[in-house]
């Protein structure tokens, strides 16, 4: 049975988007970069909102418009990996995507279900909170950034019951703390 992640940076105050929607300050340096790497070298799929899909659309292009070996390597595990997008706007998708057919629940559900286990992440903060929502998420990852945003989007959405949570992993780079939780059930 495959594990459905959270993997997303997120400031002191718990926001993963400033007020104006901007994640700038999360940008990675070059340890946590070849990190994400590593973490994205493991997934076996992703699902993906369509605002973070058409934010990443820019990596399929990548070896015509960047340079740095780190973003080059990430490209290179990025391109392959199957993602399913969700969306009520979009018609077509490009590179290793399909749209979903399905809700949320049942395309999470179909992709953790597949023998062989791996790890599937979930990308977009509307999407990962349906998903909460629906307590179907097993890992939550979060980068803990050195700012405070004073509001915008939160990391956790409003649920319905508390999550218990089992700390497996810590570690810090430079100035962001990585944290790696596991849903208790």
């Amino acid at each position: 049975m495959a594990t459905l992640i959270v993997s997303m940076a997120v400031s002191l105050d718990g926001r993963i988007a400033g007020p104006d929607g901007s994640i700038d300050w999360a940008a990675p340096d070059r340890e946590l970069m070849g990190f994400h790497n590593e973490q994205t070298r493991e997934l076996t799929g992703h699902l993906t909102g369509r605002g973070l899909y058409e934010s990443m659309l820019g990596w399929e292009t990548a070896e015509q418009t960047r340079t740095d070996p780190l973003e080059l390597e990430f490209a290179r595990i990025w391109k392959p990996l199957p993602k399913v997008v969700f969306s009520s706007t979009l018609t077509s998708v490009e590179g290793n995507a399909r749209l979903a057919s399905r809700d949320v629940a049942d395309e999470a559900a179909e992709l953790k279900g597949r023998p062989g286990g791996g790890i599937v992440s979930v990308g977009g903060a509307g999407l990962a909170a349906a998903l909460a929502g629906k307590d179907l998420i097993d890992e939550y990852r979060l980068f803990v950034n050195p700012v405070v945003m004073g509001g915008g989007t939160s990391y956790f959405p409003p649920l319905p019951k508390h999550l218990d949570l089992e700390l497996l992993e810590a570690r810090t780079f430079s100035q962001v703390v990585y944290l790696r939780y596991r849903r208790s059930r």
